[in-house]
């Protein structure tokens, strides 16, 4: 089976597709107009890289519809040359339309977030790309049933939802080498530093428990980069909280579990999330969880048995959140607990990817 991924080959989501496709043993095809932050794709025999742009992308900015029709001869002629069983775009606007455009069949687009709920609302010429797309698709899938619920304003096809799941053999509880000392609670986050995941609110949160426990050693682990690395460390360095939080930058997923096993609590605290990939690796790793009552998070949180929910940009709802887990350690337990069951049972990811390569087993079947 071979299967040509048009996608962000700087995106963790991306990497852990093509990692689990090709352990399961196809054939994958790599295409991106971003590049690669390390290549991650190296040493794989069955990962062939076919075209990233010569420089990365700005985290903030968005390449204008019209620039895609450049990409469309480029996208043939990978067509042409690694001759593809399904094309499969995930993310369905903008390489949704790249896909679209390329006139390929059977084409697999996978919906992953903003790209339904909010570009289409942004303008019609946007809702009408989208419409588009979608009708050229012969498979649509969502990462949730929240992303499910927002594409049935713009297509009448079947939408199955494929999660981004866990592998419970990977993100599982186990002794690492930390940053922190055994006897700190430590807090984190592990998402890209942009507004929407709100870590000013989570620093501003940490600030009123160090204020509140000055003789507890309570520690925050920020992971990731992002277009407000600069703001958050100043307001790290403002708050006075420079000897109590790590910035990591760029994580390798490789090594993802080992920073959720730093935790105690995993703080994702989002205006809104499609599905909440951190989170259920968190769970997965028996961590409890304090995130938002939005989007896909409240579908994954049931509130006080595998984590906390609370309003967004609620500092101090935030705070007393985390503040029951400092303080009883046999409710953090057994929420950690509970959450790694969970995970098991519905976010196994060889349970998911068996699902998408049904997908593609399907299409080349109807061929």
């Amino acid at each position: 089976m071979r299967v040509l991924i048009i996608s962000d080959i700087a995106s963790e989501h991306t990497e852990k597709w093509t990692l689990g496709l090709a352990a399961s043993g196809v054939e994958v095809g790599l295409f991106s107009f971003n590049k690669a932050s390390y290549p991650w794709y190296q040493n794989y025999s069955n990962i062939t890289l076919l075209y990233e742009s010569d420089k990365p992308l700005n985290a903030d900015r968005h390449i204008g519809k019209l620039t895609y029709l450049k990409f469309v001869g480029k996208l043939r002629a990978a067509i042409k040359t690694f001759k593809p069983d399904v094309l499969h775009a995930h993310y369905a606007t903008s390489y949704g339309l790249l896909g679209a455009l390329s006139g390929f069949h059977p084409y697999v687009i996978s919906a992953w977030g903003s790209d339904v709920m909010k570009f289409p609302q942004a303008s019609i010429i946007n809702k009408w790309v989208l419409k588009f797309n979608l009708k050229n698709a012969d498979v649509i899938c969502a990462t949730s049933d929240t992303i499910k619920e927002y594409l049935k304003p713009v297509t009448n096809k079947t939408v199955k939802v494929i999660p981004f799941g866990v592998d419970v053999d990977v993100f599982k509880p186990k002794s690492t080498e930390s940053l922190f000392d055994k006897d700190c609670f430590v807090l984190g986050s592990i998402k890209g530093l942009e507004p929407i995941y709100n870590i000013d609110v989570l620093i501003k949160s940490f600030k009123e428990l160090k204020i509140k426990y000055p003789k507890r050693k309570i520690k925050l682990l920020i992971v990731g980069v992002g277009s407000q690395e600069s703001e958050l460390k100043k307001m790290v360095s403002d708050l006075e909280l420079t000897n109590d939080v790590v910035f990591t930058g760029r994580v390798p997923f490789s090594k993802i579990a080992d920073y959720f096993n730093m935790l105690d609590v995993l703080v994702n605290i989002s205006n809104y999330e499609s599905f909440g990939v951190s989170v259920i690796e968190a769970m997965a790793c028996g961590k409890a969880v304090v995130v938002t009552n939005t989007g896909g998070l409240k579908e994954i949180v049931e509130n006080e048995k595998y984590g906390s929910l609370v309003e967004i940009g609620n500092v101090t709802d935030t705070t007393h959140a985390i503040e029951k887990y400092l303080n009883d350690t046999e409710f953090l337990q057994q929420t950690g607990i509970n959450a790694r069951k969970k995970v098991a049972e519905k976010y196994a990811w060889s349970n998911n990817i068996q699902q998408m390569i049904d997908v593609y087993t399907d299409l080349i079947n109807k061929k």
